[in-house]
């Protein structure tokens, strides 16, 4: 790289390498309903988040970019083949406050028989992109507070143990759709991708 390459770089984030890097798939099938989202419920039987909804997806492989990660989980979890994979685009990075951050990306799978991984993934469901259209998702608002490590070297900033701390916040977003409940995470995803839906226009002409 040169010089004059510096001013047209896309900007890296500062303290990106201390986060976990996801990817999902933000998968669309059409039903009789019309397009529709199409949501796992976690297997019971798994260690983390057992029994939540979520999208397909998983953690990077070494050398894997997001977009080949969301896919490749997709495969996985839902016993599909990538030619019923079409990509649309990136959705939104999803920045958790606890050091990971999820890549969505969002895409149609055609021909799907609704099968699904049962080691992952306890039962898969789908809710009309219109629903949370004509929805918005309820809002609760969560405070972080700062803990410091016991040998944190207050004597080196203004203000010492009585330094003013920033107080940081956080929304977790709530959908109910009949008895499930879409939250957390995947609702914020859920509400970036229909803004991109509507303002992109993808589900016209399909």
């Amino acid at each position: 790289m040169e010089r004059q390459d510096f001013f047209n770089r896309r900007p890296g984030m500062i303290g990106e390498r201390n986060f976990s890097q996801y990817a999902v798939l933000v998968v669309l099938v059409e039903t009789a309903a019309g397009p529709a989202f199409l949501f796992e419920k976690r297997a019971e039987t798994l260690n983390r988040q057992p029994g939540e909804i979520c999208f397909p997806g998983g953690r990077l492989e070494a050398g894997e970019t997001p977009v080949e990660a969301a896919i490749r989980e997709t495969m996985e979890e839902l016993l599909v083949d990538r030619r019923q994979i079409e990509i649309l685009g990136p959705g939104d990075v999803f920045i958790s406050p606890f050091n990971f951050m999820i890549h969505p990306f969002i895409a149609v799978l055609r021909d799907y028989k609704y099968s699904y991984s049962q080691e992952e993934v306890g039962s898969v469901f789908t809710v009309p992109v219109v629903y949370f259209m004509d929805h918005e998702p309820k809002k609760y608002l969560n405070h972080l507070r700062h803990e410091q490590p016991s040998d944190f070297p207050y004597e080196s900033i203004p203000g010492g143990k009585d330094y003013h701390w920033i107080k940081g916040t956080y929304e977790i977003s709530f959908y109910t759709y009949n008895q499930d409940v879409i939250w957390g995470m995947t609702a914020g995803i859920v509400e970036s991708s229909v803004e991109l839906i509507q303002s992109y226009h993808l589900l016209k002409n399909r």
